[in-house]
């Protein structure tokens, strides 16, 4: 998407052509490799990322499958979903990571992603901002919106990070809503772009 933008639009026309399968289609067969040289190839691809995004112009908006990205955005968006599927990695291990102040970056693209949540359900967005309010992993205040706004959501930033890229289902977490139009986002919030999956069952269902 950023280095040859001609390439990245064949491959999401591919990818919308199999929008269920494309992702998982991509993991099997990465999944084939041996252990070493799939690392090899993920550290080789994080370090060119990282070059072009540091390489780009101000201002630059690069393709994605969902609206166009700014670098920084790009960046936060890869780092969301480097979060979350790390988070795949530690629930089928039964590990627990040790959240730290850079979940920040999924807290944020999480709220930013508010309205494509519901547009991507082919709904129209609430037109009044949200309050969120995040109680950081050191217990420091994190909050987006307007302070006065009638819709507020509160709770550990972690939880809220966990609803927000779909690794947990909302009755497991201590994420809160006051509103109706914020209590309907819980239930659809995501973080990332493409169709909304089925997100997790809760634990015990």
């Amino acid at each position: 998407a950023v280095t040859d933008p001609g390439a990245f639009a064949a491959e999401s026309g591919t990818a919308r052509a199999a929008p269920d399968t494309f992702v998982d289609e991509g993991a099997a067969a990465g999944a084939l490799l041996p252990p070493a040289e799939l690392l090899a190839r993920w550290r080789d691809g994080r370090a060119r990322l990282h070059e072009a995004l540091r390489g780009a112009p101000p201002g630059a908006r690069f393709p994605w499958y969902g609206p166009p990205m700014s670098a920084a955005s790009m960046a936060t968006a890869r780092l969301m979903e480097t979060w979350a599927h790390g988070q795949d990695i530690a629930d089928a291990l039964g590990v627990r990571r040790e959240p730290t102040a850079r979940l920040r970056h999924v807290a944020w693209i999480g709220v930013r992603a508010r309205d494509y949540a519901y547009l991507v359900r082919g709904e129209s967005p609430p037109a009044e901002p949200f309050r969120v309010e995040l109680t950081g992993p050191g217990g420091e205040l994190w909050t987006y919106g307007p302070e006065d706004a009638a819709q507020r959501v509160t709770g550990p930033a972690l939880d809220f990070c966990l609803l927000a890229t779909q690794r947990a289902h909302r009755a497991d977490l201590a994420v809160r809503a006051e509103g109706a139009d914020a209590d309907a986002w819980l239930d659809i919030a995501q973080a990332f772009a493409g169709p909304a999956g089925p997100g997790r069952a809760p634990r015990g269902a």
